[in-house]
């Protein structure tokens, strides 16, 4: 339960960051968002504000946002249709109602000839008075109104469609953008408030029933060696004592100017990257609080989670590339439960990792993720004009249909994992 929870929380903490950053830079270019939403599949909570529905949907699988113009209009109202108007002080047309017109009485009834709801914002129609043809201009945050749900038009110049080549590539960008940005503000506030983890061989705090400690091991201990083995980094020590699960193993260290000899117990857990049992001895490394450390840690940790990353995705093109490079739902949430388990301070690490993830994946240019739609923005940029908008819905579409099927299948590898 306590991973789930975990699951949940990271998950809607990144998604909401990430879509956010479409939805802000997307509001700043003035496009209409429609909708802001955190899962897919059937709305289970909803709420308007300031043009845009926010959402929260049943599969918590990602989010998105809605930008008018990027879908044909739910709506089409067409010549012959039979449509009530609404008007405001300005005796301008703020609502249209589609259907069920008897629930508004306030509505004038009126046949439609010709409509135009992107550029030039009128409705020329008949009405039941047999005045002739009547012209009405209609409000530009005009509401449409299908069996009592209201739909604002999208004027031409409130449509992603419309914006400059930059424009677009900004508010698309953001998303991965706001992802990195947060990794870095999670790991800076972790550095301020619990400090930044020193590369130097030193103990410092240790945990309960910490065999380091029933040792005779103390904090600030210097560690010199272990087994014989000569160590001068907290990365050295810790690759040295991950090979001896279980074991007894003899350290070298140095204490008040004095070198000790202390053998140590060690104990096991399993770890799920690296599929093997690894010894651990309940101590961490030495913690430093300086707001300029804080910083350079963020930096520093984003930007080796990111070599990382990319060093696996470069696998791909030498060939060296495994399924078992990647991780789906179940294998994400494996991880995330031994992230839970080593306490606060590693959860919110990992979290902050996978944001990065969540940064870089979006950004490949791949049909259906932002950086394919960055593909697509560029080519624009370069044609002088857009991709045929269906050209391009269908390519996305078949993207995002063998992503959903390439992530079928790690799952199904991670979950043949807990048989082998």
């Amino acid at each position: 339960m306590d991973t789930l929870i975990a699951i949940i929380i990271i998950f809607g903490v990144l998604v909401a960051v990430h879509e956010w950053g479409h939805l802000y830079f997307a509001k700043k270019a003035g496009i209409l968002c429609r909708e802001f939403a955190i899962g897919f599949g059937p709305k289970i909570f909803s709420t308007k504000r300031n043009e845009t529905v926010y959402t929260i949907r049943l599969l918590p699988l990602g989010g998105f946002v809605r930008m008018a113009g990027e879908d044909p209009e739910a709506v089409q109202i067409r010549p012959g249709y039979e449509v009530g108007l609404v008007f405001n002080l300005e005796n301008k047309v703020r609502q249209i109602i589609v259907n069920n017109k008897s629930k508004h009485p306030e509505a004038k009834v009126v046949s439609v000839e010709r409509i135009d709801l992107e550029r030039r914002l009128q409705i020329e129609a008949y009405t039941d008075e047999d005045e002739g043809l009547q012209t009405f201009k209609v409000d530009d945050k005009c509401d449409v109104i299908v069996d009592e749900k209201a739909e604002q038009i999208a004027p031409l110049d409130r449509q992603y469609g419309s914006k400059k080549p930059w424009q677009k590539a900004v508010a698309i960008f953001a998303g991965p953008f706001m992802n990195f940005a947060l990794a870095f503000v999670i790991l800076v506030t972790f550095g301020l408030t619990s400090g930044v983890p020193q590369d130097d061989a030193k103990l410092g705090e240790f945990t309960e029933e910490s065999p380091a400690r029933e040792a005779g091991l103390e904090e600030g201990d210097e560690v010199r060696a272990i087994e014989g083995q000569e160590v001068s980094s907290w990365d050295e020590m810790t690759t040295a004592i991950r090979e001896h699960p279980n074991e007894e193993i003899t350290f070298e260290v140095v204490r008040n100017g004095e070198t000790l000899t202390i053998p140590v117990e060690t104990n096991s857990r399993y770890d799920e990257m690296a599929e093997q049992e690894v010894g651990i001895i309940g101590v961490a490394s030495v913690m430093a609080h300086s707001p300029l450390e804080a910083v350079q840690y963020g930096a520093s940790q984003v930007y080796q989670v990111s070599m990382l990353i990319f060093d696996v995705l470069g696998m791909i093109v030498t060939g060296e590339f495994s399924l078992d490079y990647l991780s789906g739902p179940v294998g994400i949430y494996n991880y995330t439960g031994e992230a839970a388990s080593l306490g606060m301070a590693v959860l919110i690490q990992w979290a902050a990792m996978l944001s990065v993830n969540l940064g870089i994946v979006n950004l490949l240019p791949l049909p259906a993720l932002d950086g394919g739609r960055l593909l697509f923005i560029f080519a624009e940029a370069v044609r002088g004009k857009p991709i045929d908008p269906q050209k391009e819905g269908m390519i996305h579409f078949i993207g995002f249909a063998l992503l959903f099927l390439l992530m079928l299948v790690v799952t199904w590898n991670d979950i043949n994992k807990f048989f082998m």
